[in-house]
């Protein structure tokens, strides 16, 4: 089995239960600067997290309900094994293949729509 590795932004999530169940590995605090394009924060909790492979699925739809609407849908979070990269928004979620161009471009153009930073979307195979 292949687990999963990523990053989950604290305060992108409106309920946060969901980081009591997955392991958090490291956890660093980052100054909010203007490109960040989050003015409502001071600062961003960044936990890189990992994610058994069997629960993968699950927690992605979790963190997908979790993320924070009040602020236009403009968070996403995202884990990655050597195969499969999950990218989840509130109430969608991509699942794609490592080498598919195709499938991140998708992802990056859903993102972009949202109105996220391109250079926070800029997923490549």
């Amino acid at each position: 089995m292949k687990n999963y590795q990523g990053v989950i932004i604290e305060e992108s999530l409106e309920n946060k239960n969901i980081l009591k169940k997955i392991k958090i590995i490291s956890t660093r605090i980052e100054k909010v600067v203007e490109k960040h394009k989050t003015s409502w924060l001071s600062q961003w909790t960044l936990h890189t997290v990992e994610i058994p492979e069997d629960k993968a699925k699950k927690i992605a739809e979790e963190i997908s309900k979790s993320l924070d609407r009040a602020h236009d849908g403009s968070w996403y979070a995202d884990f990655k094994n050597d195969t499969h990269h999950y990218i989840i928004f509130r109430d969608k979620i991509f699942y794609i293949h490592r080498e598919s161009k195709k499938q991140y471009d998708e992802a990056k153009r859903y993102g972009i729509s949202l109105g996220i930073p391109e250079y926070q979307v800029d997923f490549h195979p």
